[in-house]
């Protein structure tokens, strides 16, 4: 009944899942992460974020990051847009159809090459899956459990990159993807503050996401990173919806800032 929904107030204790921050959560789930968290802190929603390293398990979609509201559980940044429209806070609002249409292609846009290719990374690209994703991944399990769920993981992703057509894929021509996509962002964005007006939507969330947590995410290589530092308009973005929704918001460790080893944007 949307119509209760509706007239509940945000409740004090509502709740953000995802996995552990320092040894176990992968680049793609910590985007996902970020990107409702930073939708949430726009729409001035405040949500505790919980690390558990069986949130996974915790999901009922199997996704992530999921809030948990009142009796509710939603997860995945589109559903918890949905859900949070149904309670009356919406980024989107002002904006016309053509403009609506616009904003879902181009969050079609990351999710597709953005987040693919972070999956790709993960999954797929053989230094990085020994030496980060695996440890990782299993790193909350014992051997051989956390082989076993590693595998597991890797062949479901790997099953999705075939279905997609991404299996044959180079590491250069998935960079080149990630260009692609960043050089069509930054185009978009201009000298804008938000890709639409002068107030942000639940597209600059999800590209904040992702681009955030590609800029401080130590990988073996720094050649994903690079590509987004290629527009100046990019990081500039990224820094200045760090300073203005996370920095001072939160005085413990769960701030932004402490959620990786380079720390943050601003050196």
């Amino acid at each position: 009944s949307s119509l209760s929904t509706a007239a509940e107030p945000w409740p004090e204790n509502a709740a953000l899942y995802q996995q552990l921050k320092e040894e176990q959560i992968l680049l793609s789930d910590n985007a996902s992460s970020l990107a409702v968290q930073a939708f949430l802190q726009m729409c001035n929603l405040p949500v505790r974020v919980i690390c558990r390293a069986n949130a996974e398990y915790m999901s009922p979609s199997g996704k992530l990051p999921f809030i948990h509201v009142g009796n509710q559980v939603v997860s995945e940044l589109g559903p918890i847009v949905q859900f949070v429209k149904a309670k009356g806070h919406s980024l989107s609002d002002g904006l016309d159809e053509v403009q609506k249409a616009e904003m879902k292609a181009y969050m079609e846009l990351v999710n597709n090459m953005l987040l693919t290719a972070e999956l790709y990374l993960q999954w797929c690209d053989d230094v990085t899956v020994e030496e980060i994703t695996h440890p990782r991944y299993g790193s909350p399990y014992p051997w051989p459990l956390n082989r076993i769920l590693s595998y597991q993981k890797q062949w479901e992703v790997r099953r999705k990159m075939k279905a997609i057509g991404w299996a044959g894929k180079t590491l250069e021509q998935v960079l080149e993807d990630v260009d692609q996509c960043c050089h069509a962002l930054s185009q978009r964005l201009g000298t804008q503050p938000y890709f639409f007006n002068k107030q942000p939507t639940e597209l600059d969330a999800l590209v904040f996401g992702h681009l955030f947590t590609i800029l401080t995410t130590q990988l073996i290589t720094d050649e994903l990173s690079e590509k987004v530092k290629n527009y100046s308009n990019l990081t500039a973005f990224c820094r200045r919806i760090e300073q203005q929704y996370f920095e001072g918001h939160e005085k413990d460790s769960s701030t932004i800032a402490a959620r990786s080893s380079k720390k943050s944007l601003l050196r």
